[in-house]
């Protein structure tokens, strides 16, 4: 079954929808996180033929790190998201919400302050 990527028009996030293609012109898509139908079609990613563990390598080669400052949270919120696209999978609210505030410029003590059960399903985040 195909999926679909869409931006919610509403709450700015982006979903992927998985539905046959004779649901697709049928049915109306709704944002699982807000309800919204007000989505908007993305144009999704070209696959490459490259794994999952290639890919995280070359994010995590040294070079690519090196101009990673771990003081400037909005360079580590824009690493996360980096991350989490070559990832290319939905790694929920929390880890989203985490991204958005590092991105905006507050610190990871800040969020992790605020969140006290930050990552605790996983054991833990660890800016």
């Amino acid at each position: 079954m195909p999926y679909y990527d869409y931006q919610c028009q509403d709450c700015r996030r982006r979903v992927r929808l998985f539905m046959s293609y004779a649901e697709y012109g049928r049915n109306t898509p709704t944002c699982p996180h807000c309800h919204s139908t007000a989505l908007k079609r993305r144009i999704g990613r070209i696959a490459l033929a490259k794994s999952e563990d290639a890919r995280l390598d070359a994010m995590m080669d040294d070079s690519a790190l090196a101009n990673l400052d771990e003081n400037d949270p909005k360079a580590l919120g824009q690493f996360m998201r980096k991350m989490s696209r070559e990832m290319d999978e939905d790694l929920g609210d929390e880890f989203s919400e985490v991204v958005e505030r590092l991105e905006s410029g507050e610190s990871p003590e800040s969020i992790e302050k605020s969140m006290p059960d930050l990552g605790a399903a996983d054991g833990g985040m660890d800016f």
